[in-house]
């Protein structure tokens, strides 16, 4: 009986040690009926995928460095297609205008619909808590979109690769539940 309970003593100590880890908590997936994983990856295989950044996630650190250290490890976490994420605004206008908006600290009544219409409404950050709304737009149009949290303290924390990854598995989810039925997609 000793060794027993020397057993359940010790794993409850453990069950009471904090786990330090990387996870990223994501929330309100939503998907309009437009969504198709195809179009995405015609869109963006060997092709530049634009990503603008709307406040910042680290308010402690200039927007522009956590722009530039973002970007690496964004690319590190970047769905199967072979695309290269850049913050470049095209030259000519882009029609359709596939685009990939992240919102840090996003305010409550903010919709990713807004968003992809130019909205910016943000609530105030915490340093070491992340905090975005990533929406995948074309044109006007919400196609996908998650929310996701995390604590991390840069941008190139380890974290923030994980949230990354799972943002992007959510946003570009090639499940075929979430494939049109009937007939092949159509590129706007």
């Amino acid at each position: 009986m000793g060794a027993l309970w020397k057993f359940c003593m010790a794993t409850v100590a453990t069950m009471a040690l904090p786990v330090f880890g990387h996870a990223a908590t994501l929330g309100g997936p939503d998907y309009a009926t437009q969504y198709d994983y195809r179009e995405f990856y015609i869109a963006t295989d060997n092709k530049p995928f634009r990503v603008v950044l709307l406040g910042n996630p680290f308010p402690n650190i200039e927007a522009g460095v956590v722009a530039q250290r973002l970007l690496p490890v964004m690319q590190a976490a970047k769905p199967p297609p072979r695309l290269t994420f850049t913050y470049d605004v095209p030259a000519e206008p882009q029609h359709p205008d596939y685009r990939l908006m992240l919102v840090s600290n996003p305010a409550n009544d903010l919709g990713a619909n807004s968003v992809c219409n130019g909205a910016q409404r943000f609530q105030p950050g915490r340093p070491g808590h992340v905090y975005l709304l990533g929406v995948y737009c074309r044109n006007d149009l919400a196609l996908s979109e998650v929310t996701g949290w995390t604590g991390a303290a840069a941008p190139d924390d380890p974290a923030m690769r994980d949230l990354m990854k799972s943002l992007f598995s959510v946003l570009f989810d090639p499940s075929p539940g979430l494939m049109p039925q009937h007939g092949a997609s159509v590129i706007h």
